[in-house]
């Protein structure tokens, strides 16, 4: 995804990677891994990663929690200069909702990213994380 700006600033780019599992606790681990990957990329210090890691995880758990039967895991991470934003998506049971904001899942989301978004059109429940990189551009 490339945005342009219409001044004589540069071209802000960011790199898109989607990946899709099974709503199933055996592929978390998958998701981790590119999370950690993709943290490293942007020289996320080992704490950071880890942090973001952890923070995945919950909000994959979360989803879990509330998929449909059969569902999908649907995780696109968003790459930019200092941030990595990972968006976790899946199909919902009906009548179902995401925990309250003041629940301890959300505590640990808030605690381990820049910010922590959730949202749901009442099919489809979505968990957005940021997190910036906290030391010194390389």
């Amino acid at each position: 995804m490339s945005q342009l700006t219409t001044d004589d600033q540069a071209i802000v780019e960011d790199d898109i990677v989607l990946l899709t599992v099974p709503a199933d606790v055996g592929y978390l681990g998958v998701l981790r891994t590119a999370t950690a990957g993709l943290a490293a990329r942007l020289h996320f210090a080992l704490d950071e990663i880890e942090d973001l890691r952890i923070a995945v995880d919950e909000a994959c758990a979360m989803l879990l929690a509330i998929a449909a039967a059969g569902a999908e895991l649907e995780c696109r991470f968003a790459v930019s200069e200092d941030a990595l934003t990972v968006a976790v998506s899946a199909s919902t049971q009906p009548g179902t909702n995401l925990p309250a904001h003041a629940s301890f899942a959300w505590k640990v989301l808030t605690a381990l990213t820049t910010d922590a978004v959730a949202e749901t059109d009442g099919t489809v429940a979505t968990i957005r994380l940021v997190s910036r990189r906290q030391g010194p551009r390389p």
